[in-house]
Formats: structure tokens, sequence, C-alpha cells
């Protein structure tokens, strides 16, 4: 991979996607892998705030667990480590050009059917949608972010470990 001028060489690795993704289970393995340590954002959160995201979204609504996640989030340094994002890390600009500055963005990417069948009832699962938005609005609107920010997308329905090899070949081979 190419770096730009000035900018310091990127050691890292930030997994982007919807819930059921699998970022968090490929980021503990790729972690482990790639021996970086490893940051999962929703618990950075949770520990920052001291309550569950499914809590905000309840009491606060899906703008303020966003506007939390991009404050929690521009506050991370990404450098030597796999990074999983929530779901929503996206809608911040400022949180996402901060993480793409020190990192490798992935979007690891399942089709709508697989979100599903992983995530079963999303309605307690703390994602950061508009009430009004079906899980299918949020997957249509969230995939054009996801593909906007990564610079690599992985075919996360394969099985773990192919996903894992697959990142640490990129990984080892353009980083």
């Amino acid at each position: 991979m190419n770096q730009t001028p000035n900018r310091p060489p990127r050691d890292a690795i930030t997994l982007i996607g919807m819930a059921g993704a699998g970022k968090s289970t490929v980021g503990v393995l790729l972690a482990k892998r790639l021996v970086k340590r490893f940051i999962d954002t929703d618990l950075v959160i949770q520990a920052t705030i001291g309550r569950s995201l499914q809590d905000v979204l309840d009491a606060d609504g899906y703008l303020e667990l966003r506007a939390i996640e991009a404050s929690v989030l521009k506050e991370i340094d990404p450098r030597g480590a796999v990074v999983s994002t929530g779901g929503s890390a996206v809608y911040s600009d400022e949180a996402m050009a901060h993480l793409q500055e020190g990192s490798h963005v992935i979007y690891l990417e399942v089709p709508l059917s697989e979100v599903i069948r992983r995530v079963g009832d999303y309605s307690a699962r703390g994602i950061a949608k508009p009430p009004e938005h079906t899980l299918e609005d949020t997957f249509r609107e969230r995939r054009q972010l996801y593909e906007a920010w990564s610079e690599t997308t992985i075919d996360a329905t394969q099985p773990v470990e192919q996903v894992v090899d697959g990142i640490c070949a990129l990984y080892n081979g353009k980083t």
C-alpha cells in the first residue's frame, strides 16, 4: 500500500461492518495472529460511559449513542492494534478519518440475510438507527458508508479462519 507523504506508516487494522459481520471475533483472532493489542470500541464506549449501548439507545436515542461513539473513537490510538468498531462508527467523518490515518480500514462484508441469521433479534443488539428504519434500511445506508471508508473489502461469509488468513496475507503484503 502506498503511503501519502508526511503520513506515518500504518501498522494497525480497523474493522468496520454491520452487527453480525464478525468484527469482534475476527479482530481477536487477528490480533493474536499478528501479535497486536485488540480494541473493541463497543467495550471501550461502555467502559467510558458506564452504561450499555442498549441503555443509551433506550434512554437517550440513537443520535446520542452515535455522538458518544464518535467522541470515544476520536480518542482511540489505533497504532499497533486491531480495532473492531461498532457498526455505526462510519457516521462520524472525524472519527473515521482519525482511524484511517493510523490504520488500514477493512470492511467485513456480509449480505443482509447473513446479518439477520447471525444477529437474530436485533432490537436488543444496540444498533444505532432511527426508530423508523428497518434493519434493511440501515443495512443499505451503512453499506455505502462502509464501502466509502474502507480500503479493502473482505467477504466475511467465509469461515472465520479464512477471513483471518485473508487479512493476514493482505496485512503482511501491503502494510
